[in-house]
């Protein structure tokens, strides 16, 4: 196989998940996929051989935050992305279409692209279609993601039909000036919570006939039952031999649902934000570490865990960290985490080729418990209102 394409190995029947591989020009990825985020070329905490060890093969960065700093000339004046950060696997870039929308009252959007102010020291920028498409050329990405327009959950009906076309004819123009034969070019499925605009953007975007299709504007304060529902839907309307990606997603429950719902990819900073507030994966739920109870706690966080992080520490030794602020604590939960996702991720893939997903899946649901929706919503929208106020762009 050569670089930039897609086959499926294996596929549920009753849900219609998938098992696949992603093929780049630096290396095979297995699909379903998660990737961490690594907007400003480093996985908070991590270096490059941390997320490597634990499992991963594609990662994240963002070419809005590397535009800003260190700068894309200067990134490829020293050999590209992948040398600059020393990342031997795949990388996606995303075009920062999201990021600008989380700029809220520091950009302005226009048919010919997005003026915003940078939120490191206030100065003023035009991102285009051509201009991101020339960017992440510039940094090698194995995908690059066209621009595209988010618009909030509950964006006026007129909002979002404009987004949609707008979306579309960026699309068409970041298709037209994309020249880069090893980096593959993926279109994002715009259209909020309304599946009539969801139809027209897929429809739109499928005709231009792009290498991968990416699902945006989801997970931004929604009910989840209502984002999986419009990402099932949408998924359906595209190519079956293409990549599917839901952007922004990343919980382990979100994870599972997602890949039931037939997609391939998926990223969110969630897991490593959520370690460096004190907050770690079991196969039962999320454990906070700062709880009284782990004070005295001689044994691995999750007994049976192959990560360094419960090879090597007990969940006493983790508490005494994050309690003392140290900052091994950071990385220690961010690996743990992380190879919580990717054994998560392999348990799915294998689940799928097997031909027992729906047996893994119930009993993930079984045994897993996820934290509370009004809670998660709530943190949800203060977390967006607090980027917005403060004009720093999510990650």
């Amino acid at each position: 196989m050569v670089a930039g394409t897609f086959r499926l190995v294996a596929r549920c029947p009753e849900t219609g998940a998938r098992a696949g591989e992603l093929v780049t020009g630096h290396g095979v990825v297995p699909t379903p996929v998660f990737l961490p985020v690594g907007s400003q070329a480093s996985v908070k905490a991590l270096s490059g051989d941390d997320v490597r060890q634990a499992g991963f093969a594609m990662l994240l960065a963002n070419t809005y935050h590397l535009y800003l700093r260190p700068g894309i000339a200067t990134i490829e004046k020293l050999g590209g992305l992948h040398r600059f950060m020393s990342w031997q696997g795949a990388i996606l870039t995303d075009s920062g279409g999201y990021q600008v929308f989380s700029l809220a009252g520091l950009r302005r959007v226009g048919d010919g692209g997005i003026t915003f102010r940078s939120h490191i020291d206030g100065s003023t920028h035009v991102l285009t279609a051509e201009q991101v498409i020339a960017y992440q050329e510039a940094l090698g990405a194995d995908v690059a993601m066209v621009l595209d327009e988010c618009v909030a959950v509950d964006a006026s009906p007129g909002a979002v039909r404009r987004a949609v076309d707008r979306t579309t004819r960026w699309a068409e123009r970041c298709r037209r000036v994309h020249s880069r034969a090893d980096q593959q070019l993926w279109a994002i499925v715009q259209g909020g919570l309304d599946m009539g605009l969801r139809q027209e953007s897929a429809r739109a975007l499928v005709a231009l006939d792009f290498p991968g299709y990416a699902i945006g504007g989801l997970s931004l304060g929604e009910p989840k039952e209502v984002t999986f529902a419009v990402a099932a839907a949408t998924a359906r309307l595209l190519p079956e031999d293409r990549p599917r990606y839901l952007m922004g997603v990343g919980s382990p429950e979100d994870l599972v649902e997602g890949v039931a719902c037939g997609l391939d990819v998926f990223d969110s900073a969630l897991p490593t934000r959520v370690a460096r507030n004190g907050g770690l994966y079991t196969p039962a739920g999320r454990v906070n570490i700062l709880n009284a109870a782990c004070a005295g706690v001689d044994a691995p966080l999750e007994p049976g865990c192959d990560c360094y992080t419960c090879r090597t520490f007990s969940t006493a030794y983790l508490h005494h960290l994050f309690k003392a602020r140290e900052l091994l604590a950071y990385r220690l939960a961010t690996i743990h985490n992380l190879r919580f996702m990717a054994r998560l991720m392999e348990g799915l893939r294998a689940a799928i080729q097997e031909g027992t997903f729906a047996r893994f899946r119930a009993a993930f649901q079984a045994e897993y418990h996820p934290s509370n929706e009004a809670v998660r919503r709530e943190q949800k929208r203060r977390w967006l209102e607090a980027r917005r106020n403060q004009g720093r762009p999510g990650s």
